[in-house]
């Protein structure tokens, strides 16, 4: 092995290793995503780290509009109540506060892994439970100094707000919710019947109504950030499984054509191989057909010996189609590039096969354009694309037939080759199908003569290596036209000849 087939080896299997390693990766994020959508306790699809961590989030957001509100309170407060005992209220509640801003710091800092969730849930319940009595207190330990209208409006418009505020931070989990708001309504309730009155029992009543309206929300809340959760990991595990399928699809597709290009350098490499025996079997069976070394004595083996050698020619070009195609698709065809008459090359494929045509009683009208100027190309491949499209117009083309080759500039400064024929065409389904590889069409498949069905690939192939363009378009029972269209980047400039310079330049100097 040499050493940059070794290095090669070494590539392809570093390639392998790391094709293995995200392939792995993949499935490992798929079977997550799976054990996160059948997890949970309690639900169908529970979430519940994701809820706890929203929780919190939605808790450590609210670090400073929490305690703003809080001194707002103390603030209007005041006129009803001790201020000192007030200032002590609100140094209470903004501590608890703070404990909780801690506990969520703590807990967002965590992995998902070690958590013990169950416990981390308790914890929020019970901070919560301890905040919606620090609140309960404002309204059963502090002492106002006089009860009033202004009084009591004011202790239901901070109840409802309190109790707002806390559902909604609180809606990832909405039992924290029920244990911070829960204690300050019944504390308001039991002094508003404390005190009598229709006015103070409608108030509990709306007290108590707003606050099972808020849980509701609250739940509500709770079950659209269930939905985006289960939304979100439907989507990653739609994403790791496309993942999946990609890497499946891109390791089938490189085997392929590691395979496909492992056949064509083998046929490329195996040219000689191939021909050598080939040529012996018809240069003896010519030889004894001719009967140079001596007459053979029975008519059958001269038969014999002639079939030998048709089928020998037969097989021989159809290796070289192959070989030929599986060149080019190696990346292995060279281009000997020259400049090349188009049209001359045309001229003359049309007298090589026209003893063909006359046999068939085809007739050949060519349509050249005058003073074409030369293509830059492979006069061989150029040549062999002719031949290909000619013999392949004869083929099909019924005797009595006409065949038309054309030969002229394109819009944009290129040339073109046209050859069309008035056979029985190519249904329109069957077009993709004669321009593959090996593609033969019903027409091609009940004629007495059937080829390989590589002669349109290879005119393609070529054409591509010359950066033409090849179309084929075909009605059936009308005929069908084929177009091989050189670029202008492949026409050479014409220069003037120096007596037309040199009169231009005399028409110049008296002008």
């Amino acid at each position: 092995m040499t050493t940059t087939d070794h290095a090669t080896t070494q590539r392809q299997t570093s390639m392998n290793r790391r094709r293995a390693d995200r392939r792995r990766s993949v499935l490992r994020t798929v079977q997550e995503q799976r054990e996160r959508l059948n997890a949970g306790s309690g639900g169908p699809i529970a979430f519940d780290y994701e809820l706890a961590l929203t929780f919190a989030k939605t808790r450590i957001s609210a670090t400073y509009s929490v305690p703003l509100l809080i001194v707002l309170v103390a603030g209007a407060s005041s006129p009803w109540s001790d201020p000192v005992v007030v200032v002590s209220w609100a140094i209470a509640v903004l501590t608890l506060h703070a404990l909780v801003i801690v506990l969520c710091r703590r807990f967002r800092g965590l992995r998902a892994a070690p958590v013990n969730l169950r416990t981390w849930r308790n914890r929020f319940v019970a901070a919560d439970f301890m905040s919606g009595l620090a609140w309960a207190a404002l309204f059963a330990g502090l002492q106002f100094k006089q009860s009033s209208l202004g009084l009591d409006l004011f202790q239901f418009a901070v109840m409802l707000v309190m109790v707002a505020v806390t559902t909604s931070l609180a809606s990832a989990i909405p039992l924290a919710g029920i244990a911070g708001t829960v204690p300050v309504t019944l504390t308001l309730i039991a002094v508003f019947m404390t005190r009598g009155g229709l006015l103070h029992l409608s108030l509990s009543l709306l007290a108590a109504s707003a606050l099972v309206f808020l849980i509701l929300l609250s739940w509500r809340l709770y079950s659209a950030t269930l939905a985006m959760l289960e939304h979100r990991a439907e989507k990653d595990l739609l994403i790791a499984e496309l993942g999946t399928a990609k890497a499946i699809s891109d390791e089938s597709r490189r085997r392929a054509e590691a395979a496909n290009l492992a056949k064509s350098r083998f046929l490329a490499t195996m040219s000689h191989e191939l021909r050598t025996p080939l040529n012996a079997i018809l240069g003896f069976s010519q030889i004894i057909k001719n009967e140079v070394l001596g007459p053979i004595g029975n008519d059958s083996y001269k038969d014999y010996v002639g079939d030998i050698h048709d089928s020998g020619r037969h097989l021989l070009n159809l290796i070289n189609e192959i070989l030929d195609l599986s060149r080019i698709e190696a990346g292995r065809h060279e281009l000997n590039e020259e400049p090349v008459d188009l049209a001359a090359v045309v001229a003359d494929c049309h007298r090589l096969m026209q003893l063909k045509a006359k046999a068939k009683q085809i007739t050949v009208r060519e349509d050249f354009d005058a003073d074409l100027p030369r293509l830059w190309g492979d006069q061989r491949a150029i040549r062999q694309i002719v031949l290909n499209l000619l013999s392949n117009a004869l083929k099909f083309t019924p005797s009595g037939g006409k065949i038309e080759l054309k030969v002229q500039r394109t819009v944009d400064g290129g040339q073109y080759l046209a050859v069309t024929d008035n056979g029985p065409g190519i249904p329109e389904d069957e077009i993709p199908i004669v321009l593959s590889s090996f593609g033969q069409g019903s027409i091609a498949i009940d004629t007495a003569e059937r080829g390989a069905g590589l002669g349109l690939s290879i005119v393609q192939a070529l054409m591509t290596t010359h950066d033409g363009a090849f179309e084929l378009t075909s009605k059936l029972r009308q005929g069908t036209k084929v177009v091989a269209t050189f670029p202008r980047s492949r026409v050479m400039e014409t220069l003037p000849s120096l007596q037309e310079e040199a009169a231009q330049g005399g028409l110049k100097r008296a002008g």
